[in-house]
């Protein structure tokens, strides 16, 4: 049986949903969401029954990554609202029982950040450079870059410097796009500016705090060539000898991070995005002083298969209980395509990373039947779950967006050949039967600032909402029996046998299975005492292909 929740560890099994606030509602008409469409939709928050939201960064930005160019740490982007409506916002989601957690950008600033145009400004004599990382090109006249390093978005990660006189300066780092220039975090200034940052924003009643690139904050020193390494760290290198992915360093950091909250009364908790090479290297960053729980992408990159999700799932719980941490289980993020059109294709045998690897013939139908399952696999697990917004109306990857209105900054550096982030991203569709859907008050006002499609008319939540079978019903129900259920939440799982090697079966104590088949018949289902809750029609006692039961025992 799992613990007792209390105030003090509600994180432990805690459901948190991810607000991408730009697409989650439009509470001026402008086209963009913002603070006052989300404290307008809090009601189909708190009614689908979870804990907590992550909201992406709300603070001012000149948007070259989606907000994840921070300006000004201390305040909130006008398009957004105010410090005012934030604070309103907080108080209300307490209110409907939410707990909120915001979005932490500790890895670079925006480079209209005043550090940064204090540090161009200042000319190659400036203090202020030490804040960032700032070196010397190579050959006779310095006009290559320091070293090998690339961007994840593409291209190379290092800018040079225009001096203030106009001549050619040093470099400048970016694992990013160059509008995100890296801090240098072996500056003492840059950690303690980042506690202060911290603690400003839990004065303000905020819950917890997702941190952005967690592994990447500190570099090697002399800055090493990666040579063969992968830059991007989607595959492992998981030893801790990455030029600047993932090194022991950085847990040094967190600990100072964990004892500023810990000052707090009521837990504040952190959510770390860790890429790490191996379940034993993420499970160094929720040692019991330093932060809470680190998403699983592993688990986030599975294929539909029984084998490979099994395996995850055990080495996942193995790492993470040896350090007392509880898993944190996710499906999609403003990062990765929906899942529903990942599972709508031919599954690969390894990790599926974006829809470039697929096939690309979608079957959205069996998508969605696979999606379903996998809901009620996730909320199954012990520890917490993440939702992103969407995903409990059972929408899709837009695929088709027409190439002029793509904002992922991946799209211009990678020469357009690869569309990036744009398709999970498009605003949420709430009612009517045209868009904008009731993202933005009426439809006279600004067009969503991506495109809806036309077929998600019939996934609004204004259709869904009384349809039994729906998807939004369906997360409202595991929800619900997840909260009342005392097998549910944090805990141990058994697994079972099961009458195909494609089907996984497990028992969480006093009295609940799970079961889930992947094979392509139906299964006979293992002896109970009632069904609580199916991903889809069972036949009599035998699950059909694609889907989750809970069974009561």
């Amino acid at each position: 049986m799992a613990p007792a929740r209390t105030p003090a560890n509600w994180w432990r099994d805690a459901v948190i949903y991810e607000v991408y606030i730009r697409s989650f509602a439009d509470g001026n008409g402008d086209g963009v969401g913002d603070i006052a469409g989300l404290r307008r939709r809090l009601p189909h928050l708190a009614r689908l029954g979870v804990d907590a939201l992550w909201l992406s960064p709300w603070y001012p930005s000149p948007m070259a990554d989606g907000g994840y160019d921070v300006a000004d740490y201390r305040d909130i982007d006008p398009a957004f609202g105010t410090l005012d409506d934030a604070q309103a916002l907080v108080e209300e989601a307490h209110a409907h029982g939410l707990r909120v957690l915001i979005d932490i950008v500790p890895n670079h600033t925006s480079s209209e950040h005043a550090w940064f145009r204090e540090a161009l400004a200042g000319g190659p004599s400036s203090p202020a450079r030490d804040r960032y990382i700032v070196r010397p090109g190579r050959g006779p006249r310095g006009d290559l870059p320091p070293n090998d390093w690339s961007s994840v978005f593409g291209g190379p990660a290092w800018t040079r410097i225009t001096e203030p006189d106009g001549s050619p300066g040093p470099w400048y780092l970016h694992l990013f796009a160059p509008e995100q220039p890296d801090l240098d975090w072996d500056n003492a200034e840059v950690r303690a500016e980042f506690e202060s940052i911290l603690r400003f924003w839990f004065d303000r009643g905020i819950d917890g705090v997702r941190i952005d690139v967690a592994h990447g904050l500190v570099k090697a020193p002399g800055l090493p060539d990666l040579g063969s390494l992968d830059a991007k760290l989607l595959d492992s290198v998981g030893v801790g000898d990455h030029p600047h992915w993932d090194r022991d360093e950085v847990h040094e950091i967190f600990q100072g991070w964990r004892a500023a909250a810990d000052a707090y009364g009521e837990t504040r908790a952190f959510v770390a995005e860790a890429w790490a090479g191996t379940p034993e290297r993420l499970a160094r960053y929720v040692r019991p002083d330093e932060l809470h729980t680190a998403f699983n992408f592993d688990y986030l990159m599975a294929p539909w298969r029984a084998g490979h999700l099994r395996r995850v799932i055990d080495e996942s719980l193995t790492a993470l209980g040896a350090v007392g941490a509880p898993a944190t289980w996710v499906l999609s993020n403003h990062d990765v395509a929906r899942h529903v059109s990942r599972y709508a294709r031919p599954q690969p045998e390894g990790q599926q990373r974006s829809l470039s690897q697929l096939d690309r013939s979608a079957d959205l139908e069996l998508g969605t039947r696979r999606a379903r399952a996998a809901a009620l696999l996730t909320l199954a697990l012990p520890g917490g779950a993440y939702l992103y917004q969407g995903e409990e109306l059972g929408l899709w990857e837009v695929e088709d967006l027409p190439e002029d209105v793509l904002q992922d900054p991946t799209w211009e550096r990678s020469g357009h050949t690869d569309r990036g982030r744009d398709g999970c991203r498009v605003p949420l569709p709430w009612s009517g039967d045209c868009p904008p859907f009731g993202f933005s008050p009426d439809a006279t006002t600004a067009a969503p600032w991506l495109p809806q499609p036309e077929a998600w008319k019939s996934l609004t939540p204004e259709v869904q909402d009384g349809d039994p079978a729906s998807m939004l019903n369906l997360y409202r129900s595991a929800l619900s029996a997840r909260r009342s259920n005392p097998a549910l939440g944090d805990g141990t799982l058994t697994w079972e046998s099961a009458p195909d090697s494609d089907v996984l079966s497990f028992r969480r104590e006093p009295g609940f299975r799970c079961v889930v088949n992947f094979s392509d018949e139906p299964v006979a289902l293992p002896a109970h005492s009632g069904v609580l809750l199916a991903s889809g029609t069972l036949d009599g006692d035998r699950l059909p292909s694609d889907t989750a039961v809970w069974l009561a025992l």
